[in-house]
């Protein structure tokens, strides 16, 4: 026996977010006339229970503002013969218009089920059906009594529009349908399971609701005391499932100083990325449609203050690497003399210094600023007779370390250092004897001048 159940498929396609409070809607219900609905449920026909539920939500729907209606119907023109059942017989009885609900209604009440159930073939014609407006929220509700029956996939079909750039997110209402059914469809919706007439009209009350999308969604960024105070911060919403940017935005606190309020569609399960130092990630995100949402994410931050300790640095374009201390992966590219606000945490800073200076576990507090200070660089200016190899070499517990090598030009000019113990060494191209090689060592001071001929 085939049972009853609602497919909610919706057809979405952005071509950037807009900050309007409603966003235009076209609802296409595609509905099973097929034999099969003359069946019986709660001592009533499951085509009239459909149908009289049906009528109701489109009463609801008559003062709806911005939203286009239609009607495609399947299974009711051709009379269902065992072995020969017409599985192109899918039409769209009445298209997209305004205020359209009695016209639909009166169409639902003159059909009578005879024919079989081309539910693939009938969600591959109304992807048809819309017309080709991308910034027009495209909804499909299918209401009907029975899985597939002409042997296509309503699975392969889902793949197929997506592939094509259209979302589909189908939502199953059942009832008393066997196991063996429900997993039919999981790779096209979420099932809901209705064991009777009244959660049947609850359910179908909340499809219409998200496709009207009348929900809403306040991100709290909270501070170190758990308080909605931190904002101005990107970010972006994902779908969960297929990876796709649905909306980049920057969060705001309103005139009150609250959150602003968004609108946000309920269908999807949403991954959330905050742009901040590190980025803040959090999936599975999911709205409840028809409410007014809260996310609470932990965003206390402070900062980072990077100069020298004294004097005027000859650095021009200096950065710093940041990391979290331990780790390899990069949060930020900083540039020296600049704050910079972090998540608070253990951070590993690298600047690139000549020769680079190495910081770590510098700590970052909630609304605190940590300064971060190194000795201003000094400047040894070389001169040497020609080209030749060698390097500058810094000195660090008994060992050298390289800081610059010389290849075969003339290393003669401006080098910036850290203040430290040096040492150069330098053998000429035209000394073909190791024995030539120079070797001098060199201290440098901070914000002072070195000079050495060789």
């Amino acid at each position: 026996m085939k049972n009853l159940f609602l497919l909610l498929s919706v057809f979405m396609t952005f071509a950037g977010f807009s900050a309007k409070a409603q966003t235009d809607t076209r609802i296409l219900f595609v509905f099973d006339a097929s034999n099969s609905m003359n069946g019986y449920w709660e001592r009533e026909r499951k085509i009239e229970v459909a149908t009289r539920l049906l009528i109701e939500s489109l009463d609801n729907l008559a003062d709806a503002e911005n939203v286009e209606l239609a009607l495609r119907v399947y299974g009711h023109q051709t009379k269902h013969i065992p072995g020969q059942q017409d599985c192109d017989d899918t039409e769209l009885v009445v298209p997209f218009a305004e205020a359209n609900n009695l016209v639909i209604a009166q169409a639902l009440k003159r059909l009578t089920p005879q024919g079989t159930t081309p539910i693939a073939r009938s969600l591959e014609k109304a992807a048809e059906d819309f017309p080709d407006d991308k910034n027009v929220r495209n909804v499909i509700i299918l209401i009907t009594d029975g899985i597939e029956a002409c042997d296509e996939d309503p699975c392969a079909v889902s793949k197929a529009l997506q592939a094509k750039g259209i979302i589909l997110k189908p939502f199953i209402i059942g009832i008393g349908i066997d196991d063996k059914y429900k997993s039919t469809f999981q790779c096209v919706g979420n099932y809901f399971d209705a064991t009777k007439e009244e959660s049947f009209k609850t359910i179908l009350d909340i499809v219409v609701t998200q496709a009207l999308n009348n929900t809403t969604l306040q991100i709290n960024l909270l501070d170190e005391s758990g308080l909605p105070t931190i904002s101005d911060i990107p970010f972006t919403l994902y779908d969960s499932k297929t990876g796709e940017i649905l909306y980049n935005l920057v969060h705001t606190l309103n005139y009150k100083g609250n959150p602003d309020t968004l609108n946000l569609d309920p269908l999807f399960t949403y991954r959330m990325v905050a742009h901040t130092y590190p980025e803040i990630e959090i999936d599975e995100l999911k709205l409840t449609p028809g409410k007014h949402n809260t996310w609470d994410v932990q965003a206390a931050q402070g900062s980072i203050d990077l100069s020298f300790g004294s004097g005027r640095s000859e650095y021009s374009d200096l950065k710093c690497l940041v990391m979290k201390d331990g780790e390899c992966d990069l949060v930020n590219l900083q540039d020296f003399g600049t704050s910079e606000k972090y998540l608070r945490g253990e951070y590993q800073l690298k600047i690139l210094t000549s020769p680079p200076t190495t910081i770590p576990k510098v700590i970052v507090l909630a609304n605190e600023v940590t300064e971060v200070k190194i000795p201003t660089p000094g400047v040894l200016f070389l001169q040497t007779g020609g080209n030749g190899q060698g390097g500058i070499f810094r000195k660090v517990d008994n060992e050298l370390e390289l800081v610059k090598k010389f290849g075969d030009v003339n290393p003669s000019g401006r080098y910036t250092l850290q203040p430290g113990k040096y040492f150069v060494i330098f053998r000429s191209s035209t000394a073909k004897q190791t024995v030539y090689t120079i070797e001098k060592p060199i201290e440098i001071k901070s914000g002072s001048n070195t000079n050495l001929r060789l």
